[in-house]
């Protein structure tokens, strides 16, 4: 391995399996170098000049000859290109290409995250002059063949900090048929950015838009998909202005099925921006001050609450999964410095704009399977069967009075999660029913959504800032005008086309899963929409991480100034190595070493998710409620430690007995001494020695937990 770096295409042999059956392998041959450049901090040490990577999966410093810092100084973050790979025998040497500046500049965590995942972070000059010619506002020629939709009072919904608003929403009762068999209901108008009207099929913004496939969203900072002349100007629906949009006209029964649907083109005027907060208060109280403000628009948003109601019923009775998670906000002063971290709470008027855009993606699926044109689904399969096996051996072993089949039904995942919502352990059973799913990814193969229990699902609704619901839109335009949409020509030489077909139908092959049944051969057309949905599921997964790295660095660099300090806080996660605690007032998540639960050992039960010491059975599993202090933070390996604070008794944290139950250090045997249930007698081991936090090396009770104490000869003895 000292000879290659990460990112380098290789060619493995295996030589021999580890003991747990394991492959392991040997390089015989450097197939690729990677091009991709290394940021990391410049050191000088001993005279030599040394940058050593940020990302701590390369695993060796660059050497960089003197001539070659450019106007770095050493302690300053830089991007390092290579000019010399690594051998067996030699570090890798390179050249500073650019200085980013002191690590603690302000934004200089978001500078580093969008070069260590290659995210696009600026526009060609071909882009930038191309949205230069684009129009300030709506034109007569661009009304052409479009539906006035401007005396309709759409309206935006979004949060107090959107910039782009792509979605926009209007509703009023409505019926079908007439006499007894009339059937009441609602229409439902969904309306969205026409971005496809600007953004052309292989023009430069289109090229840049495909590169970026998504926009990223850091705290403060926005990398977005297309240039801010469209992202905020001409494809964003600012109130009281004309823009171009592409409607999805729906009738949805009171039952919350959506009966009948049309796609068109249409000119809008956005009659109001609301932020969800202002939502739920009206809708909360329909005679308070924020109503009164808005008095025109309260009767339209009651409408829009009756058929979110409607919706939630269908949802309900697809047995769709809804687990309720926190997710968290970063507050952060001008000067990039966290301020807090608050969780975001979802309103009603949340729930009320997710279900009206399920409506409008799930009839553009719809649309695009009828039309029998290609185009990119979302797809989020069921669990595997691994996964499946997993999840049922841990739900026998919690004790949890259902189980789910070979072929689970999103159903049978909600149904679970009621049933055990008032448990104790509630959160580690809704955690571990999460991480049985899948990912979802884009693919033009419909295979439906599990989670959301659709048959058919797409994206639809955020043209402006995905990439998919951008192709999704010239799909339908296409279908509308009775033509074919073709995806431009892929940009990849014969051979790699030939790489692409077998990887894809390789894929298709296994999914088969019967011998001599071969899967169809997939057509130029077949293979670049394949492509295309690689490419945006890849960078998807691309902007998450490259967010939660920022999101890390910033909780990091927060914690630095909290160490020290004692937090109460819950376990998120087990492993064999230790427990993942997640603060309650802070939202920070850190681990606790094994080594750190106390002195005794402990063994990882991964049936039960959960660490069990062998003398006391204390438990560390999800949910389990502990305090700790802030011990360590690593900013460059973006890691908090944490270590369990001891009570009056000497004992380490408050975890759950066997019961489930927390204990009470009162109420416990003493350090040293368990209670055998069955025979009601005490199986004494040596006592436990406290830790002493000033030695330098470990004492008694932390060399126990790595390996368990023996018992002494006479005492072994006098039990006998």
């Amino acid at each position: 391995m000292r000879a290659v770096l990460h990112r380098d295409r290789v060619k493995v042999r295996i030589v021999r399996s580890d003991r747990k059956g394991r492959p392991e392998g040997r390089v015989v041959e450097i197939v690729e170098r990677s091009m991709q450049p290394i940021i990391g901090r410049l050191l000088l040490e001993g005279g030599v000049w040394l940058v050593a990577p940020e990302d701590k999966r390369y695993g060796q410093d660059v050497l960089i000859p003197k001539g070659a810092t450019s106007v770095a100084k050493a302690g300053q973050v830089v991007v390092v290109e290579l000019v010399e790979p690594p051998a067996l025998f030699g570090q890798p040497v390179g050249r500073i290409k650019e200085v980013l500046g002191e690590v603690d500049d302000p934004g200089m965590e978001i500078e580093i995250a969008v070069r260590k995942y290659s995210v696009p972070h600026e526009f060609s000059e071909a882009c930038i002059a191309l949205a230069r010619t684009l129009p300030d506002k709506v034109g007569p020629q661009d009304k052409v063949g479009r539906i006035d939709l401007t005396d309709i009072p759409l309206v935006t919904i979004d949060g107090e900090d959107a910039r782009d608003f792509d979605d926009a929403v209007y509703c009023e009762p409505a019926s079908k048929g007439r006499g007894k068999s009339a059937v009441q209901g609602w229409r439902l108008l969904v309306a969205i950015a026409d971005v496809s009207h600007y953004v052309e099929t292989g023009s430069a913004i289109d090229v840049d838009a495909y590169d970026r496939a998504t926009s990223v969203y850091f705290p403060r900072r926005v990398i977005p998909m297309l240039p801010e002349k469209l992202s905020n100007g001409l494809c964003s629906l600012n109130p009281e202005v004309e823009r171009l949009c592409m409607v999805c006209d729906m009738f949805v029964t009171s039952d919350g099925e959506v009966d009948a649907y049309q796609f068109y083109p249409a000119v809008m005027w956005s009659h109001a921006r609301f932020t969800y907060t202002e939502v739920a208060a009206i809708l909360g109280n329909t005679r308070g001050p924020e109503a009164e403000k808005r008095k025109d628009r309260v009767d339209d948003l009651l409408n829009l609450h009756g058929v979110f109601q409607s919706l939630t019923k269908s949802r309900q009775k697809r047995g769709a999964v809804d687990f309720e998670t926190t997710e968290t906000q970063i507050v952060c002063d001008e000067n990039g410095r966290i301020e807090k971290i608050i969780p975001r709470t979802r309103n009603v008027a949340h729930r009320l704009i997710e279900e009206a855009m399920l409506a409008a993606n799930v009839c553009s699926a719809d649309y695009i399977a009828q039309s029998k044109h290609q185009g990119l689904f979302r797809v989020h399969e069921g669990p595997t069967p691994e996964k499946v096996e997993t999840l049922r051996s841990y739900l026998k072993a919690t004790g949890v009075g259902m189980s789910i089949g070979d072929s689970p039904s999103p159903g049978d995942f909600q149904s679970i999660a009621n049933a055990t919502k008032d448990r104790p352990d509630a959160q580690q059973i809704h955690s571990m029913l999460l991480r049985s799913m899948q990912q979802a990814i884009y693919t033009p193969v419909n295979e439906g959504h599990f989670g959301l229990a659709f048959d058919a699902y797409t994206h639809f609704t955020s043209p402006i800032r995905r990439y998919p619901d951008l192709l999704v839109h010239r799909v339908i335009k296409a279908v509308l005008a009775k033509t074919k949409y073709q995806l431009p020509t892929l940009p990849l030489p014969g051979e790699a086309h030939a790489k692409l077909a077998r990887r894809l139908e390789k894929g298709l092959a296994a999914k088969v899963g019967q011998p001599g049944i071969k899967p169809k051969k997939i057509s130029a057309d077949g293979l670049a929409w394949q492509a295309a949905g690689l490419h945006c599921s890849a960078n998807e997964r691309r902007a998450d991480e490259a967010s939660r790295d920022v999101e890390a660095w910033l909780k990091c660099k927060y914690m630095r100034e909290h160490l020290g300090e004692e937090y109460s806080g819950v376990v998120t996660s087990a492993t064999s190595f230790g427990v993942f605690v997640t603060l309650d007032a802070m939202y920070v998540e850190g681990l606790v070493h094994i080594t750190e639960l106390g002195g005794e050992y402990f063994r990882f039960d991964e049936a039960r998710q959960e660490l069990r010491g062998e003398r006391t059975g204390t438990r560390y599993a999800i949910g389990t409620r502990v305090r700790i202090q802030v011990s360590r933070v690593d900013l460059d390996g973006r890691r908090i430690d944490f270590r369990l604070v001891q009570d009056a008794d000497g004992l380490i944290g408050r975890a759950m007995d066997e019961k489930g139950v927390v204990r009470n250090p009162k109420s416990r045997p003493e350090m040293g001494e368990q209670r055998d249930e069955k025979s009601n007698s005490r199986r004494v081991f040596p006592q436990a020695e406290p830790r002493n936090s000033s030695a330098g090396k470990k004492t008694k009770a932390a060399r126990s937990v790595d390996k368990p104490v023996s018992m002494p000869k006479k005492a072994a003895k006098k039990r006998r």
